[in-house]
C-alpha cells in the first residue's frame, strides 16, 4: 500500500522522495494543543478541502470538497465542535481557525483523522497536509509540502492510504 511516510528527511510516497515541513516542535508521542509538534504515527486521510478559486476540481480527485467562504476549524478545547469541521462559520464564544485564507496555505487540504472523529480535548487539532509557506519551513504540526509536489500526491493517493510520521 502506498503510505505517505514523513519524518524530519523528508517525505517519501509511491517510490518518490519530497521536501516536507513538520511541526516547529519537531515530532511527538505526547501531542496537545498548541506544543506545534507533528503527531508521530500512522493517521487516516479522512477528506481532502481545497480552494476552488485557485484550484480546478478537475485538478482533483472527485472526492475533494471545496473550502466555502466561512469554512472553519474548531481548535478550542472548550467547543463540543472541538477539531471539527466547520462548515457555518464560526461559532460565537470559541476560537477556530479560517479554512479560506488570504495566503496559499490552505489552497489544498488533506484531512487526517488525528484526533478525530472523537477529539479529546487539549489533545490537538487541525492536522492537516497542506501547502507549505515556504521550503521547510515549520508549521504548527501539520505536514506541508510545495503546492506542485502535494497536487501530485494528493492525484494519486487510494481511499486506504495513510499518513506516517516517524523519527
Amino acid at each position: 500500500m502506498p503510505h505517505l511516510f514523513v519524518s524530519p528527511r523528508g517525505a517519501r510516497f509511491m517510490g518518490r522522495h519530497f521536501p516536507c515541513a513538520l511541526g516547529r516542535g519537531g515530532l511527538t508521542d505526547d501531542k496537545r494543543e498548541g506544543y506545534g509538534a507533528t503527531p508521530l504515527g500512522t493517521h487516516g486521510l479522512v477528506g481532502l478541502l481545497y480552494r476552488p478559486d485557485r484550484i480546478a476540481q478537475s485538478a482533483l480527485p472527485d472526492w475533494a470538497r471545496p473550502i466555502g467562504a466561512f469554512d472553519r476549524w474548531s481548535d478550542d478545547p472548550r467547543d463540543v465542535e472541538y477539531n471539527h469541521y466547520l462548515p457555518d462559520g464560526p461559532r460565537p464564544g470559541f476560537s477556530s481557525e479560517a479554512l479560506r485564507r488570504a495566503d496559499p496555505l490552505y489552497d489544498i487540504i488533506l484531512l487526517t483523522d488525528w484526533n478525530w472523529p472523537f477529539a479529546e480535548k487539549g489533545a490537538g487539532s487541525a492536522i492537516f497536509v497542506h501547502c507549505w509557506r515556504k521550503p521547510r519551513h515549520p508549521t504548527e504540526g501539520c505536514v506541508a509540502f510545495a503546492r506542485p509536489d502535494l497536487l501530485g500526491i494528493v492525484t494519486r493517493l487510494r481511499h486506504a492510504d495513510r499518513l506516517v510520521s516517524s523519527r
